[in-house]
């Protein structure tokens, strides 16, 4: 068995878009727990700034992965941020 897939994305909102990031975000958590292979998929805010946010995701493999990737929500998602974020990065990490 292959070892699971960690993501570390993260996410910097312009300063006038921060609730709209944060509400966007939080409307992936629930649809993604319940795709096949997801195994943790846990929103962070930066407690010295809030524009700043990290998903922390386990998947069972990276396949899974990018399916979620090309999921109806996570098109929303972008849809409805577009230009809405300063800075966005996607880490693929596996256990060392």
């Amino acid at each position: 068995m292959s070892m699971p897939l960690t993501i570390v994305a993260i996410i910097e909102a312009n300063t006038d878009k921060v609730e709209l990031i944060k509400a966007e975000l939080r409307k992936l958590i629930e649809p993604t727990l319940k795709e096949a292979g997801c195994i943790q998929y846990d929103l962070h805010q930066d407690n010295d700034n809030p524009a700043l946010f990290l998903f922390y995701e386990n998947w069972e493999s990276r396949e899974l992965w990018q399916k979620h990737m090309s999921s109806t929500h996570i098109a929303e998602y972008m849809k409805a941020t577009d230009g809405s974020f300063s800075s966005f990065a996607l880490h693929e990490m596996t256990k060392a």
